[in-house]
């Protein structure tokens, strides 16, 4: 016969030694109570009747535990589990003690003792549990380890991670102290761990206990808080980490394992979007879903949003054949090319539009091609015209053709008091599909939202690959600041804003609060390990703005979406176009800027 494995040895033996404590509590227990009984005469107290009850008592609760768990089960010791199922062994064993003491003739012991004795020997057992409990929490707080870390927040979740931290022997990070902004959680102590103050004593308490790493314990911590935790840390030279939302954790317990370094996303506080997902199944489940621009950073992600609401068919229109591939790729797992829903065509080509909606009959249409540059459309204003205004225009044209239910102008914040090329002809789409909306059958709407981490083109690869060459980080000016969000969140309020937005509306997605670029730079230097990064500033480009508005004077009007806004805008009938074959580009700039004054659209909408 084979030996046992050394660990189910082990947890033999230490079931076996607490089996025989809690009986040998449960004798002591037994014979106290009797000697108590008979008034501390040892003469009426320590005869043979009492000893056979107290091996009775001991033999019957070892029994019960091993058959309703406590010596069969691994608890963590103190746990609620092992309090739990030692009351339980302990609460039958009194009652069949008392049961047996009163009906047995002539009496061996008090009828009172199973009950005194039962009180005795559950307050022992428990007592002995929470002492080796807090023994061993504390052994675990002094014990050698590589990180020292202060846990900021003292709620469910920092007391979840603290007791995982305390009893993993193998984590790399030990519990120094704890950090709460609720004043009334002071001096509290959780597992051997004080609550040391409140976030304005990170740096104090880092030096008085030689901490090295910060763990934010607060699942929903907004922006604006970790931008402050953040700082606050660098100053006292601790490492972040975080914990992800009670989302990602799928309401399991937090651990160490779970911890992670913090990044950008974290300080710009995205918020999980809270979608309708039946009207957004309603409208594109089953549909012929066309995107254009879906090789983009938008448009491929809106490509793989729409994936899972099953669409009957979703077709990729761009007119960059990798960029093509590579959204394919990302769909299917396949890249080959041959897919009769791959549309390899430019926009501002009216004809090659028209065809490839003949050949798919689209009911919904996703409008993300665009130029989107800000100082190179400056430098090639005709370029910008050419394919974000006649662009769209062909896009819209063919829609109404061909009988498009929902068409989504996808647009840009730089449309609301525009000052640059960009803003212009981006207005002029916004005016372009509002006129459609009110002239062709279908519903026409345009999203508005500002810059979005990670899209090509976005300041965080370009700071990124500046601070890997070492330096220096071009901010244009010292106080310019953008409104951000991630390609998911966009992409998710795109669609929400496709299944709910009002005919000839342009829908505004919030924002949150606008992010200064040069703060933003020195957290990715901060992030990156370098110290010695240069920030050089470099002076604002023509067209370019200091803050972003996400609404100009346009009234705007909250919709049935937290997260969401209406502008109305004024319809545009592309008859009102310029020829630009014959326009000049001074010409042309100046029918733009025209055509997107705020004030002029505030009176033709009157």
């Amino acid at each position: 016969m084979r030996p046992p494995p050394p660990s189910r040895l082990r947890d033999f033996v230490v079931h076996a030694v607490w089996a025989l404590g809690d009986g040998g509590i449960w004798a002591f227990a037994v014979i106290f109570s009797t000697w108590l009984r008979f008034q501390y005469d040892a003469s009426q107290a320590f005869v043979n009747g009492t000893w056979m009850v107290a091996g009775a008592a001991a033999l019957l609760h070892i029994t019960i535990g091993m058959v309703l768990g406590p010596y069969l089960v691994r608890h963590v010791r103190g746990s609620f589990e092992e309090v739990t199922a030692v009351t339980r062994a302990a609460l039958i064993t009194g009652i069949l003690l008392a049961v047996w003491a009163l009906w047995i003739d002539p009496v061996i012991v008090p009828r009172s003792v199973p009950a005194i004795g039962g009180a005795i020997a559950l307050s022992m057992m428990l007592a002995l549990r929470f002492v080796v409990r807090s023994y061993r929490s504390r052994a675990a707080v002094r014990r050698e380890v590589d990180h020292r870390a202060v846990i900021y927040g003292a709620g469910h979740m920092g007391r979840r991670l603290l007791a995982d931290m305390v009893g993993d022997d193998t984590s790399p990070f030990r519990p120094v102290a704890l950090l709460d902004d609720d004043r009334s959680k002071r001096k509290l102590r959780i597992g051997g761990v004080r609550v040391r103050g409140t976030g304005e004593a990170m740096g104090r308490v880092a030096t008085r206990y030689e901490a090295t790493h910060l763990i934010v314990a607060i699942p929903r911590a907004d922006a604006a808080f970790m931008r402050r935790v953040n700082e606050l840390a660098g100053e006292a030279g601790l490492t972040v980490m975080v914990l992800p939302t009670l989302g990602e954790l799928l309401d399991a317990d937090p651990s160490v394992a779970d911890l992670r370094d913090l990044d950008l996303e974290d300080l710009l506080g995205r918020r999980a979007t809270d979608l309708d997902q039946s009207a957004i199944a309603d409208h594109l489940t089953g549909k012929v879903v066309l995107v254009t621009g879906a090789g983009g950073s938008i448009g491929a992600e809106l490509c793989r949003q729409i994936s899972r609401f099953n669409p009957s068919r979703l077709v990729l229109l761009d007119r960059d054949e990798s960029n093509l591939q590579a959204t394919q790729l990302s769909l299917t797992g396949r890249s080959l090319l041959q897919h009769d829903d791959l549309a390899l065509a430019d926009i501002s080509d009216a004809g090659l539009v028209d065809r490839v909606f003949a050949e798919h009959r689209p009911d919904v249409v996703f409008h993300a091609a665009a130029l989107k540059h800000l100082p190179l459309l400056e430098r090639f204003p005709r370029e910008a015209w050419r394919v974000n205004v006649l662009g769209t225009l062909n896009v819209l044209r063919a829609s109404a053709s061909y009988g498009v239910g929902t068409f989504v102008n996808i647009s840009t914040d730089k449309a609301a008091s525009p000052t640059s090329v960009l803003g212009w002809t981006k207005r002029a789409t916004e005016r372009l599909t509002a006129h459609f909306a009110f002239s062709q059958p279908g519903r026409y709407v345009s999203v508005r939202f500002g810059n979005v981490l990670g899209s090509r083109g976005s300041v965080i690869p370009i700071f990124a690959d500046q601070i890997e060459r070492g330096g220096p980080v071009t901010v244009t000016h010292p106080d310019v600041e953008r409104y951000f969000m991630l390609i998911p969140e966009a992409c998710q309020l795109v669609m929400q804003a496709a299944s709910m937005g009002s005919d000839g509306d342009v829908l505004v997605l919030d924002m949150g609060t606008p992010v200064r670029i040069a703060d933003m730079a020195r957290t990715l230097i901060a992030m990156s390990g370098e110290r010695d990064v240069e920030i050089v500033f470099t002076g604002l480009r023509r067209g370019e703005k200091l803050t972003e508005e996400l609404f100009g004077l346009d009234e705007q009007m909250p919709t049935g979406h937290e997260l969401l806004w209406s502008v109305r805008v004024p319809g545009l009938d592309p008859e009102d176009l310029p020829d630009s074959r014959l326009a000049r580009t001074p010409e042309l700039l100046a029918w733009l800027r025209d055509r997107s004054d705020p004030a002029e659209s505030v009176l033709r909408s009157v």
